[in-house]
């Protein structure tokens, strides 16, 4: 059984389907739209439209697996199985957990995604159509000027370059439009770093300083007033901070979904713990506590690696794991934290950040691709190369 039907669980059953002769593979989920992740902040930067990230889930479902359109609601790995909302319980012998993420927008006191596209409150996050609503909100800013608020949670996220490359963008549209000495552009960090290597941060804070990008560390988003245009951060003190805004890019706090959450799952201690990421093995994968079950993608309790280029990586290892259970063998198969950032630093550049668990730099194109540097060729691979080695992906070929 697969639970989720995002990009890591379709990676997966392609790859199951390929290996596995005569086994039942069943992929759950209820989402009937694929969702092309990585594009959204190109819709939010008026260089794509909406329509450029939404496909249809059953044209990546391999044949032969059977696909249940409902949610998971419970996952009970002591009974080896799962139920979705309709009560209907699944039986696995093996299972992967590719639920994806939840975006808690109900945790900043004043959010109302509804109001997502009025009053210059912005979130790319929430879908296609939001994405779309912040870019004409983002524009309209650009034409004026004024205040403009970016942030990021306090939780882990995925691909959290994404808060940065969008102040970029913004940046970028107002120098473009003559109007950046209009505007006030502030970033606020949720703790003293910028970016999560500390290299790379380096280089944020530098071209932050150069363009004039205002930085506040230690603020967290906790409520906002659509009506005032007022967002309030809170502050290492215990106190709190307010920032009145003509354009604010809010990204919410970002969790285990409830049914992984509420299950025996998570992670019982330790800093992945509270937001209920499950516990499984960095380098396998697998749980840490049932060995019949394998975490990928966001869901996975993992020091890094909430981004696609991490489930290009993650899931043939898991699956190479499970294979070779079956067939009574073992594999020397390692996930060694691999994540890329394609960072966005104005229209027509980019930075290519790739990296480990260490935090080394581990770059795919040696020589050709310098990580640090704002280059073409990266924003080319952004906004061109990286969707169809998605699609490869899911399809189990990448």
């Amino acid at each position: 059984v697969i639970a989720g039907a995002g990009a890591a669980g379709l990676a997966a059953a392609s790859r199951l389907a390929q290996r596995l002769e005569g086994a039942k593979i069943v992929l759950i989920d209820a989402r009937k739209e694929h969702l092309y992740q990585p594009g959204f902040t190109l819709v939010a930067a008026g260089i794509k439209p909406a329509g450029y990230v939404v496909s249809d889930t059953a044209q990546y479902l391999p044949e032969g697996v059977e696909w249940v359109q409902e949610r998971v609601a419970e996952f009970d790995p002591e009974g080896s199985k799962v139920v979705t909302e309709s009560g209907a319980a699944h039986p696995y012998d093996y299972l992967i957990v590719a639920t994806g993420l939840k975006l808690d927008y109900g945790a900043i006191q004043g959010m109302d995604v509804n109001l997502i596209g009025k009053n210059g409150l912005g979130s790319i996050y929430h879908g296609p159509a939001a994405a779309q609503a912040t870019w004409q909100l983002m524009s309209e800013f650009a034409d004026k000027g004024g205040t403009g608020v970016f942030l990021r949670p306090a939780t882990e996220m995925k691909c959290a370059g994404a808060p940065l490359k969008y102040t970029f963008i913004t940046d970028d549209y107002l120098t473009r439009r003559g109007n950046r000495g209009k505007a006030e552009l502030v970033y606020n960090a949720n703790n003293k770093t910028l970016f999560g290597v500390p290299i790379g941060s380096e280089k944020v804070r530098m071209l932050f300083q150069e363009r004039g990008i205002k930085v506040n560390y230690d603020r967290v988003l906790r409520a906002i007033d659509p009506g005032r245009r007022i967002a309030s951060f809170a502050t290492p003190d215990g106190g709190s901070a307010e920032l009145q805004y003509d354009f604010i890019n809010v990204v919410p706090p970002m969790r285990a979904p409830d049914a992984v959450r509420n299950s025996p799952l998570p992670w019982q201690q330790g800093p992945l713990a509270a937001d209920g990421w499950m516990q499984v093995d960095q380098a396998t994968l697998r749980h840490a506590r049932f060995p019949k079950v394998f975490g990928v993608g966001d869901v996975a309790g993992v020091p890094k690696g909430k981004t696609a280029a991490s489930v290009k990586w993650e899931v043939p290892g898991a699956v190479d794991h499970l294979v070779a259970e079956i067939a009574g063998t073992q594999s020397d198969s390692r996930y060694n934290g691999y994540t890329s950032c394609p960072l966005i630093t104005r229209l027509g550049r980019a930075m290519l950040i790739e990296f480990d668990y260490q935090n080394n730099l581990v770059p795919s194109f040696p020589g050709v691709i310098a990580p640090l540097e704002e280059l073409w060729v990266s924003w080319v691979m952004k906004t061109m190369a990286l969707k169809p080695t998605y699609v490869s992906m899911l399809r189990g070929r990448a």
